[in-house]
């Protein structure tokens, strides 16, 4: 991929998308194509062709995605696997139709088996069942991984796929109900502490395990493995690092200063109990995250809430 190089970046104006667009720009990348949903609908499989058939890009970060929480992706099932399936079958066939030259696919880590092994390895998936409250969303994105090595196999597409833990930073959904875990977090501790309000109640007994990275840390080991990788199957993006709910919920309080009491609200779902990455693959190719959770917290906070 050099600095002249056509590229489309799906997703923009996404968390990833936005963090990639900007690394790529850092690194000297010029000529990038984005567009955004009301310039071009990727549910259509017609407007994607024309899109693909009149711009030609040499190579495609496929980062658009409907995304969301716990209860997003429980709630709206239909569309989280027809929009994600829509998505990912049109940019995918397009690409081949117009030879892109590489692309890269954006999993989620919840594609792996509900009780998988911990930590979660590349060879895991499809050996167990998925957790049921994302279930679509997670059958949607084994497809595209599926999808990407069909084409590698019947017609030499290189084509990767890539499986990021979960990701927090610049451009996230903050939607109490849409949104994932660290961002409702730290708008809840946020509004508790300007309203004066004595406590915060955190979904679920704060026991599960979860692993962070930051969105800048995601888009740069993109870059990287789209210059340095070109292997058929998926390979993990993560920082091995994990932290409980409850531990986070009282990171985000000394973060955001808030002085009242945490309340763990047990009667709501905790979800998959433990999810780490075994991100060894990666490690092995010379790429290591940069920023640690607590800084990186305290970044975007900083930025979301407290920079005018």
């Amino acid at each position: 991929m050099e600095l002249n190089s056509k590229i489309y970046i799906a997703g923009h104006q996404g968390m990833v998308g936005s963090a990639i667009l900007l690394n790529l720009k850092n690194k000297g990348y010029k000529n990038l194509i984005v567009k955004t949903s009301s310039e071009l609908n990727l549910i259509n499989q017609n407007d994607v062709a024309v899109f693909f058939e009149k711009e030609k890009p040499e190579y495609v970060f496929l980062a658009a995605a409907k995304v969301g929480g716990i209860v997003a992706n429980n709630t709206y099932r239909a569309d989280f696997i027809y929009n994600n399936l829509m998505i990912q079958n049109n940019v995918i066939h397009s690409s081949y139709l117009t030879k892109v030259k590489k692309l890269l696919f954006l999993g989620s880590s919840c594609i792996y088996p509900k009780n998988a092994i911990q930590p979660m390895k590349e060879e895991y998936l499809l050996t167990g069942l998925l957790e049921e409250t994302n279930e679509p969303y997670a059958i949607a994105k084994i497809a595209g991984i599926k999808m990407c090595d069909g084409y590698r196999d019947q017609y030499g597409c290189n084509f990767i796929s890539v499986m990021p833990t979960n990701l927090y930073g610049f451009n996230d959904n903050y939607d109490l109900v849409n949104s994932h875990v660290l961002p409702a977090l730290i708008r809840k501790f946020h509004e508790a502490k300007i309203n004066n309000l004595n406590e915060v109640i955190v979904w679920g007994t704060g026991n599960p395990l979860r692993e962070f990275l930051h969105a800048t840390d995601m888009a740069d080991a993109c870059v990287f493995l789209m210059q340095n990788y070109n292997d058929k199957g998926l390979i993990n993006i993560g920082s091995g690092v994990e932290i409980s709910i409850k531990d986070l919920a009282f990171l985000i309080k000394e973060i955001t200063n808030y002085e009242g009491e945490i309340i763990f609200d047990s009667t709501k779902p905790d979800g998959t109990l433990r999810k780490l990455m075994d991100s060894s693959k990666l490690q092995n190719l010379g790429w290591k995250h940069t920023i640690e959770l607590k800084n990186g917290i305290n970044e975007i906070y900083n930025y979301k809430y407290l920079i005018k």
